[in-house]
């Protein structure tokens, strides 16, 4: 999608997953995408069901309560790094693997706004 409103506390507005709670986002990585086609799989950005697919910003350093902006307003506080599937995923049918469990980093909305393709994502000082 070009843009997304994402509001606080809730998530992306129109997203089946948004609703209370710590899980509100989901973010992974271009680069993780990027490894997995390298290694010939057919994956895209969004094929993990991941809200915002970022480049140049590296998830895997962060912790929970870490906080990030993304464009002029909206705010996530990373709440999860990773997660346990239940299962198997569409995903991990069709290549034998997933990354989200490994990658994915997720959060809460704690500002409000609209975020856009392109956009700056910047991880803010404590």
């Amino acid at each position: 999608m070009p843009e997304a409103e994402l509001k606080a506390d809730f998530g992306i507005v129109g997203d089946a997953h948004a609703g209370a709670g710590p899980r509100q986002i989901s973010l992974l990585t271009a680069e993780s995408i990027d490894k997995l086609k390298e290694q010939g799989a057919p994956v895209s950005p969004g094929d993990f069901a991941e809200n915002i697919t970022t480049r140049d910003v590296d998830l895997g350093t962060l912790k929970v309560g870490d906080r990030l902006r993304i464009g002029d307003a909206v705010e996530l506080e990373v709440t999860q790094q990773g997660k346990q599937c239940h299962g198997r995923c569409a995903i991990f049918a069709r290549l034998g693997d997933c990354i989200m469990p490994r990658e994915g980093l997720f959060g809460r909305v704690v500002l409000a706004g609209l975020i856009r393709v392109g956009d700056t994502v910047e991880v803010l000082d404590d």
